[in-house]
């Protein structure tokens, strides 16, 4: 023990405010840290941390901030980032302010690099999700949730139809006069005439919030979450690309053309079957290239009491 430590003034601890009110969350943003986060494959990566409890005394001055900090560095930043640790850093935070708090909060932020396979060709390559881990801890129960954003490509059924009318008037425009066509004719015609006009397409975002059961679950289900979703939208973004993956990627989007309503509808069903998810909030974004708005849509589970996020974004 820092015996010096002890003859310094402590004024967080020693005096009072003079306006006596509880605050809903004290701490620190921005954290560095480095964690280990466990996939198929052990992941090492940079996060930032930010870290509150409740100041629930109204006349006490304020909270021990180098001891959250430092419940970071103890827990965190040696251990698996799981359920265990998530609970052990909360504890060691509402440990070190008994007297003043009763809620404890963690948020956790970084890159999650998971490697793809191409769509037809034999390569891989590496995508990243940006990811948040919200944590909470009160009256000894945790409550934990994940986010993430997923990019996919959406293609719009209303072009579509647009692009495929413009194209069957240019091909009854120039084969009216004949009685007869063959089968080169018309391959050969689709060659050179079939872009004539081609439907809108955008990078999307699908944002995903998830609240998971208060149980029974040990690691953070990010790559299942993450998994799931890409299969219900059929269209995310790839990483290594040959012509063969490219083919294969506009044949998905022919055959996925989506509104955000479809996109969104998706993503619910999906997160519906999944027994992990106690709640759960979907935002879809199709950023649009026929305009400079985005089109959007929400869902959440439908629970009476709504989605309320642990901490405000």
């Amino acid at each position: 023990m820092n015996t010096a430590a002890h003859t310094l003034p402590d004024i967080a601890h020693q005096t009072q405010s003079d306006q006596a009110h509880t605050l809903d969350w004290v701490g620190m943003s921005g954290i560095d840290l480095p964690l280990q986060f466990q996939t198929d494959t052990l992941h090492s990566v940079t996060a930032k941390v930010d870290i509150h409890v409740d100041l629930c005394e109204p006349h006490h001055r304020g909270i021990h901030m180098s001891r959250l900090y430092l419940a970071l560095q103890d827990t965190l930043s040696s251990a698996l980032l799981n359920r265990l640790s998530l609970e052990k850093v909360l504890t060691q935070a509402l440990t070190s302010h008994k007297d003043t708090s009763r809620t404890a909060a963690v948020r956790i932020q970084f890159d999650l690099p998971i490697q793809r396979r191409a769509l037809k060709s034999s390569f891989t390559g590496w995508k990243s999700y940006p990811v948040i881990i919200d944590a909470r801890l009160r009256s000894q129960q945790l409550t934990v949730e994940l986010a993430v954003d997923i990019p996919y490509s959406s293609t719009c059924p209303c072009s579509s139809a647009l692009s495929r009318q413009l194209l069957q008037q240019a091909f009854r425009q120039d084969f009216s006069s004949l009685a007869e066509l063959s089968v080169e004719q018309i391959s050969q015609w689709l060659e050179q005439h079939g872009s004539l006009a081609t439907p809108h397409s955008q990078r999307s975002t699908a944002r995903i919030r998830v609240r998971l059961q208060p149980q029974n679950w040990l690691e953070l289900p990010l790559k299942s979450l993450i998994d799931s979703a890409e299969t219900a939208l059929q269209t995310a973004v790839q990483t290594a690309v040959k012509r063969e993956d490219e083919q294969a990627f506009a044949a998905l989007n022919g055959s996925n053309q989506m509104f955000c309503e479809d996109a969104a509808r998706r993503l619910k069903q999906s997160l519906l079957a999944d027994e992990y998810w106690y709640d759960f909030w979907v935002r879809v974004e199709h950023h649009e290239s026929l305009h400079a708005h985005d089109a959007v849509a929400i869902c959440t589970k439908g629970l009476p009491d709504g989605f309320t996020p642990l901490l405000l974004r």
